[in-house]
């Protein structure tokens, strides 16, 4: 049945959903690379909760999502920023999914890493202040028995006067580290407080204060997500990489080239996108396996578009587009995000965001995501 979506000018168009889904199948992890989705929280819809109150989750929904994920061979990438971390999801919700997730991970055998941060601090901190944050929430993640993403700290891009802290800070946890952690170059698009991470606004000079390091504990580094958007300038750091440390990409917009290779090397990946895409990115990994690159890109090509589209500027609302495709495909009973978020993009963005997964055939239920679409489009006062 014909769909009317807004187009970016307010003009309404026609449009035929598709009938039938991609054909996809859960399987086991994969062989080739390793595949981290970061996932999304389900909110509470029935919270009487504002904007600045605690997150209010819909817990069985959040991890029947990871469950979903591990079922197609994903590892979760547990309360990093699309989990809404720092954008409605405080500290003490944080650890509590965590806890609750690496139970359910370890219960169903899934992997999983987890975002350590210095979000518990509120206010102007001292370097001695942020080292502490960070120990507190490393605990945390390593009492629960999953990996430690080490993500960027806006206390830590307040606080730094230069290349020297960010030196002295990521040296002092690695050490105490039990296990190899992740470290996380999480850009300023993503997050506008991180401007001059790593002690420098020159991303080249940033670069090489990350890689030193990297270099002084190589042994406590399993691997760096890199999120900034610029293809080559991944390639670039990933050759540059001590032997054993891994790229993990975290580009949004050129994922498919970077996780493919060259002659050189390629990228694992830690990934936004891969909320939505988790059965279509896991069945395009597994042919990968095989040593198929063409087949794995005639898969993922096609998904960039919907990617750039849900990460478009300003980039940090991407978890808005990612909770609407999933209540689209049936992860969730309702559109209601942490912190009222669901109302940060617009009718023509969603319109645009549900045409470009219903082509890629990603809902299991077309018929499910066409009556949803409708229903919204009613709500904003579109009718047939």
């Amino acid at each position: 049945m014909t769909l009317h979506l807004p187009d970016a000018n307010g003009t309404l168009r026609a449009y035929e959903p598709r009938t039938e889904p991609l054909a996809t199948t859960p399987g086991a992890s994969f062989t080739s690379r390793t595949v981290f989705s970061a996932a999304h929280v389900v909110a509470d819809p029935y919270a009487d909760v504002s904007p600045d109150s605690p997150a209010a989750v819909d817990w069985d929904a959040t991890l029947a999502f990871r469950r979903h994920l591990w079922s197609h061979g994903l590892g979760v990438a547990e309360a990093m920023d699309t989990a809404q971390r720092g954008m409605g999801l405080d500290w003490a919700g944080a650890a509590e999914l965590i806890r609750r997730s690496a139970a359910e991970a370890k219960a169903v055998g899934g992997r999983i890493a987890c975002g350590v941060g210095t979000d518990q601090l509120t206010a102007a901190a001292t370097l001695a202040e942020v080292r502490a944050a960070y120990e507190e929430q490393l605990a945390v993640v390593e009492e629960s028995g999953a990996q430690a993403i080490l993500m960027a700290s806006r206390a830590l891009a307040a606080t730094a006067q230069g290349p020297d802290d960010y030196l002295e800070v990521y040296g002092h946890l690695l050490r105490q580290a039990a296990e190899p952690v992740i470290l996380h170059w999480l850009g300023p698009m993503f997050d506008p407080a991180l401007e001059g991470y790593w002690g420098s606004e020159d991303l080249d000079a940033a670069t090489d204060t990350f890689l030193e390091v990297i270099a002084a504990h190589p042994d406590k580094v399993d691997g760096i997500k890199v999120s900034l958007l610029d293809a080559q300038r991944e390639i670039d750091l990933r050759r540059r990489l001590p032997q054993g440390v891994r790229c993990y990409t975290g580009d949004d917009f050129n994922y498919p080239e970077l996780i493919a290779g060259d002659e050189q090397g390629f990228s694992h990946a830690l990934l936004g996108i891969f909320d939505p895409l988790g059965p279509l990115a896991a069945e395009a990994v597994r042919v990968l396996d095989t040593g198929n690159t063409e087949g794995f890109r005639a898969l993922l090509d096609p998904t960039v578009e919907l990617s750039r589209h849900l990460f478009q500027a300003p980039t940090r609302f991407y978890k808005t587009g990612v909770v609407f495709l999933a209540w689209l495909a049936g992860h969730q009973s309702h559109f209601t995000m942490v912190g009222g978020l669901q109302s940060a993009r617009s009718l023509p963005h969603f319109a645009r965001a549900y045409e470009l997964a219903d082509g890629l055939g990603l809902f299991p239920d077309p018929k499910l995501a066409e009556e949803r679409m409708r229903t919204l489009l009613h709500l904003y006062g579109v009718t047939p």
